[in-house]
């Protein structure tokens, strides 16, 4: 009786997660963040917006309730699992993935890095800096950095409106990027 117990909840846990996981994945997915704003359509792309993402919803919900700091801890399991899987996908052999992982996860927590520090201070110009050395480091004066750093504060006011609550269901939404582009 008591393990159905343990047994319903982790099913509604994961339930949210997914949910969460979800909403997360189809926001970095939105086609304007590699056709308007120029991130490239690659893994690397890819993994560069999810991780922005990521980020994004979990500084919107880190220092608030127990339950939602159980919730971005089980979000970022969620995207390292994703991230382990997609490698496989890509045909990189088990004895690739960990050093692989290794260095995905240096660069997720650099970026984490960077860019909450650009937040916390209101530092537009270095948001912009931040996102243009790790989205195209290729590319000197990327032209999408400005309009992505747009849409990331865009993120950033969203998510703070939406509530703890809400969140915590497994609802969350993401800004349109295209809106930004329309409005300029």
């Amino acid at each position: 009786m008591i393990l159905s117990l343990f047994s319903r909840k982790a099913k509604a846990n994961e339930a949210i997660t997914i949910a969460l996981y979800d909403a997360i994945v189809a926001a970095a997915r939105q086609p304007t963040l590699y056709s308007d704003f120029e991130v490239p359509d690659s893994p690397l792309g890819r993994y560069e917006m999810l991780s922005l993402h990521v980020f994004l919803f979990v500084r919107r919900i880190k220092g608030r309730t127990e339950a939602l700091r159980s919730i971005g801890q089980e979000v970022t399991d969620e995207f390292f699992k994703d991230v382990d899987h997609s490698l496989r996908e890509l045909g990189i052999g088990d004895t690739g993935v960990p050093k692989r992982m290794k260095k995905l996860a240096r660069m997720f927590y650099g970026r984490i890095e960077s860019y909450d520090k650009a937040l916390e201070n209101n530092d537009y110009p270095a948001l912009v800096a931040a996102l243009a050395r790790n989205v195209r480091p290729d590319t000197p004066n990327w032209a999408g950095a400005t309009p992505l750093a747009n849409y990331v504060g865009q993120v950033v006011r969203q998510l703070e409106d939406q509530s703890d609550d809400m969140i915590a269901t497994g609802k969350v939404t993401f800004p349109d990027a295209a809106a930004d582009i329309a409005s300029s």
